[in-house]
């Protein structure tokens, strides 16, 4: 599974140099690659991005 950036994004840039595995690219909003992201699994704390995220847009993709 992935997460992914919901239309809510505001473009903060916050999320981008969290993402261990370079997921995360720029556009009108961010976007996830969900063939690079893998949850952080193993990551104390989970997530990065979703840790850092002001606005809370980031959410698993389903």
């Amino acid at each position: 599974m992935a997460m992914k950036i919901t239309e809510e994004c505001t473009a903060c840039g916050l999320c981008l140099p969290e993402c261990p595995q370079s997921a995360i690219s720029e556009g009108d909003i961010y976007v996830i690659d969900p063939d690079k992201c893998t949850e952080c699994e193993g990551i104390e704390g989970g997530s990065k991005c979703v840790a850092v995220c002001p606005v809370e847009c980031i959410e698993k993709a389903t």
